[in-house]
């Protein structure tokens, strides 16, 4: 137990030195090993955009599928235990007819008993301009009743590879017999 305890002291002054380095300021360090793996830190960028995600769970072709549930889900005010798979348009502006600049890729379930929450894992693939073959990943609970939510951002390709940051979503419109939702998003990533 001793030599145990030494062990994991000697790996968190490690662990601490090169946070510190890292954080001071160094440009890079090496570090000797079989890969001999080398981090460089480099200026960092602050991308905002804004554009809006349509949901359509209802007609002939639907942008999200319920593709799981549990055995009591129809019973739920919540539909708790209910899983959805969805391919959304991202457009320009609320208007479904706008311009595409992306597609919202994944899925979300009811995660709430008493209350509406969607655990959501999706990528918003850029398919326009600039970010277009670029994506950025969200992760996190969305209180979907909720004026304005808050996920994050953890991870993303291309121009966004290493991403973090967060998603401000709201609310556009909502229909509460289909289902089908257009929510503007408001996202700020860090790569």
């Amino acid at each position: 137990m001793e030599e145990f305890s030494r062990v994991l002291f000697l790996m968190m002054i490690i662990i601490s030195n090169l946070v510190a380095a890292a954080i001071s300021g160094a440009q890079s360090f090496h570090v000797e090993s079989w890969g001999n793996s080398r981090l460089e830190v480099e200026k960092q960028t602050v991308t905002n955009l804004q554009f809006y995600f349509h949901d359509t769970l209802s007609g002939k072709t639907p942008s999200a599928v319920r593709v799981a549930q549990a055995a009591e889900t129809d019973k739920s005010p919540t539909l708790f235990g209910a899983v959805l798979m969805a391919d959304d348009p991202l457009t320009e502006t609320p208007d479904p007819k706008s311009k595409l600049v992306g597609r919202a890729q994944g899925l979300y379930g009811s995660a709430g008993q008493a209350e509406l929450g969607l655990i959501m894992a999706f990528n918003f693939c850029f398919t326009d301009g600039t970010y277009k073959g670029s994506s950025i990943s969200i992760l996190g609970l969305n209180p979907a009743l909720n004026p304005v939510r808050e996920m994050a951002i953890v991870g993303g390709t291309g121009i966004f590879r290493l991403a973090r940051g967060y998603a401000i979503a709201h609310t556009h419109w909502f229909d509460a017999a289909s289902g089908d939702a257009i929510v503007g998003y408001n996202v700020t990533i860090v790569h």
